[in-house]
Formats: C-alpha cells, structure tokens, sequence
C-alpha cells in the first residue's frame, strides 16, 4: 500500500529514541568499551529471565472490548497474578538471529497479529505507534500517535524486529482530516539485547548496554529508494546482510543506495537499468562478462 503524500509527511516527527545516535564528548577519559560477544551472553541471561517473569495483556486481545485501544502492555508476574502466562511460553513468540559487529545477536518478537498489507524490508519507512521500555519496564520515550521511521536510521534492532509484521489493508479520512486506520495492522513486541540498541552508548534514558523493550503497532509501509536512482534501496543490498552502508561499488564514499552512479562511470545508474511497465527492473549486461552495466565500470555502450 502506498501512502498519500497527506500522511507521509509525518516522517518530520519521527521519535529521537529510536534513531542511532552517540553521545556528545564530555571531555572525560573514554572507557574502552566491553566485548561484544560476552555482552551478548550477559544480555541474553537478562533477556531470558524478563520473559519467564513477565506477561503481556493476552487477555484483552482474546477478548477484546468495545473500547479496547488494542496496545501492548506488559507487567510483572508476581502472587497475585501468578496464573499468567509468561512471555517465554507464548505461542506467538519467536526468535531470530541477526549477524551484526560480527557478532550473531538473537531478538525475539511477539507477534501478537501479523497484519494483512506490506511487510516491510529492512530499509522502507514505517508508520508506526510504540512504547520503548527498559527490562525494568521504566518507558524511555513512546508515541501515541504513529510516526514515520526510516529504518536505515533506526537501531538495529528495531529494524529487524519491524520487518517481521505486516501493515493495515488500509484507511479513512475522517471529515476533521484525521486518519482511521482499518483494525488489522500489525501489533506486536521487540525484545532486543544491547548489541542491536545503543550498546556502550547510553542515551539520556538509556544506560549503557541496556536491552530493549519496544511494543509496536504497525500501520502502514513504503518502498524506500533514497537516491531515486529507479532500484529499490533493500535490493542494493548486494552482500544480503541487511546493511547498505558496506555496498559501495565505486569506493567513493557513498554506499550504492545514496549514489545515483553505482559504479562511478559517470553514466547515471537509471539510464542502465531498465523499469518495466509493472514496475519491474530489467539489469542489462551488455558485455555478458556477469556484472550488470551499471555495477559494471568497464562497459560504456556503443564502445
């Protein structure tokens, strides 16, 4: 589903939380920071014990009343609520794996509805709602009201969680101008270790090496292509690591999908593909040497 221009420009409000971002020098001795692999274990044992003592309001989406917002929340299992059914033993909870720093980090993702529309690739923009929590269940910063996030600008994390749902089948324009979104986009939860988050660099927030907590829903999606040079920017992805800053053909500096010349022979990169009628790309190789000719510096046509 593509987005009308209306909504789209809420990409101004994206949160500040979510974005990668380092701390300011204070002028202090920097301390090296700690393995990341060894973090990683630490995060997990932390991670593992959040989800055997925690549960989220299953209840309320099994059934759900007339006025029910349909937002995550999650609380402590403790004696008076000892009956719930913890986090780790839900059926809607899965794990993933993402390879980052060189290490193999593990996410789970509660997904509580997947939705019905796009689902989006690492690199789209998203139209989200979401509440960011520490394990203590402390918020650092949420949005009622969905906003758009680039998600090459995002945490790791939040990326690789995101892209596991889908948007709503659409929406309506209320005469006041706001937007209702049809009940089926995606809603769900991010559980993430430091190593996808802010890791050695704690946010105002955010302690250092902290695992995260993100309950999202989901609205809507669109295709990125950041240097509109015609190829969509997941698929100038061309090791398949989910990370585009290492794609840079030409070695100028700028990775292919913020170079609208790929490989730096001066012939833009959307005179030497070819967009089909659907919307499909053709990738011509004219010296038939395996490299399509706009990674290909070597071939000019008509030399």
């Amino acid at each position: 589903m593509r987005l009308n221009r209306f909504l789209y420009v809420f990409l101004l409000l994206g949160s500040f939380f979510i974005f990668s971002c380092n701390n300011d020098d204070d002028g202090s001795e920097p301390v090296p920071p700690r393995d990341r692999g060894e973090q990683e274990i630490a995060d997990q044992e932390a991670i593992q014990e959040y989800l055997e003592t925690h549960f989220y309001n299953y209840e309320d989406f099994q059934n759900p009343s007339e006025d029910f917002d349909y937002n995550v929340v999650i609380d402590t299992i403790n004696e008076a609520n000892a009956d719930k059914i913890p986090l780790s033993e839900s059926d809607l909870l899965e794990s993933k794996t993402f390879t980052y720093e060189g290490v193999d980090y593990k996410l789970y993702v509660l997904k509580i509805r997947e939705g019905v529309s796009e689902q989006p690739k690492f690199s789209d923009s998203t139209f989200v709602s979401y509440r960011g929590e520490l394990l203590s269940r402390t918020m650092f910063d949420n949005s009622v009201s969905p906003v758009w996030f680039d998600l090459t600008q995002t945490i790791p994390g939040f990326a690789q969680g995101i892209v596991e749902f889908k948007g709503a089948s659409g929406f309506v324009m209320r005469e006041d101008n706001t937007v209702e979104w049809n009940n089926d986009y995606g809603i769900g939860a991010i559980f993430l270790p430091s190593g996808l988050g802010y890791f050695a660099n704690g946010q105002a927030a955010i302690p250092a090496y902290s695992p995260l907590v993100f309950l999202i829903n989901l609205y809507g999606v669109n295709e990125a292509d950041h240097d509109r040079d015609g190829i969509p920017s997941w698929m100038e992805d061309l090791d398949d690591d989910m990370i585009l800053v290492n794609d840079d053909t030409d070695g100028d500096g700028r990775p292919n999908f913020m170079d609208t010349d790929d490989d730096g022979d001066f012939i833009p990169t959307r005179e030497e593909i070819i967009i089909e009628e659907d919307g499909s790309i053709t990738f011509p190789d004219g010296d038939g040497d395996g490299t399509p000719d706009y990674l290909d510096p070597d071939y000019v046509e008509g030399q």
